[in-house]
């Protein structure tokens, strides 16, 4: 009986440090510097991708998006990479384009936690970096805390 309650109360202390030490939600500050990371120096101007999802959403269980490059460029794109403000994972997907590629255009569905900013990054073969954001309003979140 004595082990079976140190066992318990290890797994009390290592679940409250895990609680403590990784956020459960993304804030910005966390979005911004994945994104930094992503473009390591580079600065993403907005403009050249488009992405359209829904500003009220019902249910964030399944939020259809998409994103495109809507003109045409003497760059070819890349690279797609998507972010949510507000999600425990901030990075939520990312689409790599080969040089046989069609369309640069993705269209997807994503899971979101709570009211927040959807960031679209565009990464194009000449080394510029292009962006789009969507502040959205999610009445029924997905991912909910169990707190």
């Amino acid at each position: 009986m004595t082990a079976l309650l140190a066992r318990r109360h290890l797994l009390l202390i290592a679940g409250a440090f895990v609680a403590v030490a990784a956020p459960a939600r993304a804030t910005p500050a966390i979005v911004a510097a994945e994104i930094a990371k992503l473009l390591d120096g580079k600065v993403a101007k907005r403009g050249r991708v488009k992405l359209e999802v829904p500003v009220l959403v019902e249910n964030g269980n399944a939020v259809a998006m998409t994103v495109s490059v809507p003109e045409k460029t003497t760059a070819k794109l890349t690279a797609f990479h998507i972010f949510a403000e507000g999600n425990p994972l901030p990075n939520v997907a990312s689409f790599h384009f080969g040089p046989r590629a069609g369309a640069a255009k993705i269209a997807t569905r994503i899971r979101l936690t709570t009211s927040q900013t959807v960031i679209a990054v565009a990464l194009f073969d000449d080394g510029s970096a292009w962006t789009d954001s969507v502040d959205l309003l999610v009445t029924l979140a997905a991912c909910l805390d169990d707190a």
